[in-house]
């Protein structure tokens, strides 16, 4: 018999979905898949801590009392794996901001050049347009995806290694 492992573990997306389907088979895959997921989580968890750091940095023209929007954008940025189903991966996603002065897409308007229009306070007849900070999200990870990408092969490479000295 060969040194390595009866299955194919190669660190690509593929890889990933074969390092999920060995989880899955073994006795406690539960376990293992919420590790894997927070091996994942972890190895992102810079990349969020600086898209937060961020949209911090915006300008706030804020005069009126109302929900703090950078704040409640920052705290809906974080790391995402999936395991299995239509979407195997991990990414740095800035969640919609529900609840925040009637704006969900908070996140995607203020990352983009165009801005976003909205009603001037107080006057329903006029509208503003307003501009964020450029790129915030996307410039955050600009020059650090190869650093991601290998921290998350690695937590894959982990679990794989894991996984095959069981078999041993």
């Amino acid at each position: 018999m060969a040194d390595g492992p009866p299955f194919d573990l190669r660190v690509t997306h593929e890889g990933l979905d074969q390092l999920v389907r060995a989880i899955r088979a073994e006795e406690d895959g539960k376990q293992l898949r919420k590790e894997l997921a927070a091996n994942m989580r972890d190895a992102l968890r810079p990349g969020a801590e600086q898209a937060k750091g961020s949209i911090m940095g915006m300008v706030s023209l804020n005069s009126h009392p109302a929900p703090a929007l950078r704040a409640a954008i920052a705290k809906k940025i974080r790391p995402e794996v999936k395991l299995g189903g239509r979407w195997s991966g991990a990414r740095v996603k800035a969640f919609k901001t529900k609840n925040v002065r009637g704006f969900p897409n908070a996140p995607k308007r203020t990352n983009r050049a165009s801005g976003w229009r909205h009603p001037v306070y107080g006057n329903r007849e006029n509208w503003a347009h307003q501009r964020g900070k450029l790129e915030w999200f996307d410039r955050s990870f600009t020059g650090r995806e190869g650093a991601y990408n290998q921290a998350v092969h690695e937590a894959m490479e982990a679990m794989a290694t894991r996984i095959a000295g069981r078999v041993r």
